[in-house]
């Protein structure tokens, strides 16, 4: 409870990547304008739905729906209300823009033998449970890149902005799981390839999760925020960039873009 407003403190939930701290530094302002005191948790994907179905995180930002994050919101879809989208993201496999388009276009062109003799093999991905990790396990079998030496190996959130910087400034050959938004699309305007079997989930919605029990106690004037609050994946691709190029603090990122957003509304 804030002992300056008496509104309830309130417990904001984010997958720990830098793009959904992003978003979730913008919904933590719109809470504490509106005088709440607000605590943060981050965990990996799966672990982070889990911890607001056994009560301990009020609104999550965000799940991505309902593709990637739908089977973690299932076991209590029940005693939660989805907000509006905030963004609304997809999944891609991407190649630096120095790779030429008429040799490699498409997943299925990773195969063909001057692109397989050219390209790094091991696809370097993030944690196991984010979709785009499902995913691409499931397409290095279903397109038969196995047979052609390719694996995917999940990592952690700096293993893969390490491998695209390393790779970049080699010039190297190498394809990577990516996601918009993300701040390295913006900074190396990452080229993504076509994937015609349709294996990569479409394009989600990232909307914000919110317990009934949280429902009961948010400031009713942050609630109608949260319910028209739309960043696009632009908007956060911009934060992320903030944070991680810049190396602004998230909520310091934020209360820039936030500002940007109402200069320009003037």
């Amino acid at each position: 409870m804030s002992a300056r407003t008496g509104r309830p403190s309130l417990t904001v939930g984010n997958i720990a990547l830098s793009f959904h701290r992003a978003a979730a530094a913008v919904t933590r302002r719109v809470l504490e304008e509106a005088g709440h005191e607000v605590r943060t948790v981050e965990a990996p994907h799966q672990q982070l739905f889990e911890l607001q179905g056994l009560g301990e995180i009020d609104l999550l930002v965000s799940a991505w729906l309902p593709a990637s994050h739908g089977e973690y919101l299932t076991a209590y879809r029940d005693r939660a209300e989805v907000l509006p989208a905030h963004y609304e993201p997809y999944c891609v496999w991407a190649v630096p823009s120095y790779v030429p388009a008429d040799q490699l276009g498409e997943v299925a062109d990773l195969a063909r033998p001057e692109v397989a003799g050219r390209m790094t093999k091991v696809i370097d991905g993030i944690n196991p449970g984010a979709g785009i990790s499902r995913f691409s396990a499931r397409m290095v079998r279903d397109y038969g890149l196995e047979r052609h030496g390719y694996t995917f190996v999940p990592g952690t959130e700096r293993s893969f902005i390490d491998r695209v910087e390393r790779g970049i400034a080699a010039g190297e050959w190498f394809m990577i799981p990516i996601w918009r938004p993300q701040y390295l699309n913006l900074l190396h305007g990452l080229r993504p390839l076509t994937e015609p079997m349709g294996l990569l989930g479409g394009v989600d919605q990232a909307s914000p999760v919110l317990t009934h029990r949280a429902l009961d106690r948010i400031a009713p004037e942050a609630l109608e925020r949260l319910r028209r609050l739309h960043l696009g994946n632009a908007g956060v691709e911009a934060i992320d960039k903030l944070i991680n190029v810049d190396g602004l603090a998230p909520l310091d990122a934020a209360d820039r873009y936030l500002g940007r957003v109402a200069g320009a509304t003037h």
